[in-house]
Parts: structure tokens; C-alpha cells; sequence
């Protein structure tokens, strides 16, 4: 009887650590997905426009969806990234400076920080 117990208590064990595994793995596809939204982002900063908003998709599923809006002194960029009924969001502030140094702009394609 105590055999049959330790099983049973091994396999509920066992199956809720599974479930925790696919919910894991299912996150962090979500949060890639908004990874990738925020490198889309950072690549296209527009010169003209103080916001830009865009959707990225990839065989009819919807990865992510990208917000950058230009601050004073440098960007703002709000990224949601979904995987199944999953989502995560990034949000991530960046200066005109750290931008010029990673390459992402360069001088004089945002006027004085606005």
C-alpha cells in the first residue's frame, strides 16, 4: 500500500513539473517574440516622426507588437511580444547618446533630442 502511495505521489510530482516546463518554455518564446520587436525597432527609428507603431508577423501569427515614441534626450520603446495565450512587454528607455554609440543613429538624424 505505502508502494502504491509513493507512486501516485511521484506521478503528480512528476506531471505538475512538466506543466511548469511548457508554461516556461511558452514565456520564453513570448519574450523572444518581443525581443524581436524591440531590435525591429531600434533599426528602424524614423528621422521625421515622433512615434512610430508597427505589427510584426510571420506566417499569419501575430509575434509582436512595437510602439517607439521619441523623447527628450533620447527614445522610448514598448514592445509586447505573444506566443499561444502568453504575452510579455518590454519597456525600454534609450538616450540619444547610448544610441550613437551602439550605431543605431547618427548625428543630426534627431534634431536636438526632440
Amino acid at each position: 500500500m505505502k508502494l502504491l502511495i509513493s507512486f501516485f505521489i511521484l506521478f503528480i510530482f512528476a506531471a505538475n513539473t512538466n506543466a511548469q516546463n511548457n508554461m516556461e518554455q511558452e514565456i520564453d518564446k513570448a519574450f523572444a517574440n518581443a525581443r524581436k520587436g524591440v531590435y525591429y525597432a531600434l533599426s528602424n527609428i524614423p528621422e521625421n516622426k515622433s512615434r512610430m507603431s508597427d505589427d510584426l508577423i510571420e506566417k499569419d501569427k501575430l509575434l509582436a507588437k512595437v510602439k517607439l515614441t521619441k523623447e527628450i534626450n533620447g527614445v522610448k520603446i514598448e514592445s509586447t511580444g505573444y506566443n499561444s495565450s502568453n504575452e510579455v512587454t518590454i519597456t525600454l528607455y534609450k538616450s540619444l547618446k547610448n544610441l550613437m554609440k551602439e550605431g543605431y543613429l547618427k548625428k543630426g538624424d534627431i534634431e536636438d533630442g526632440k
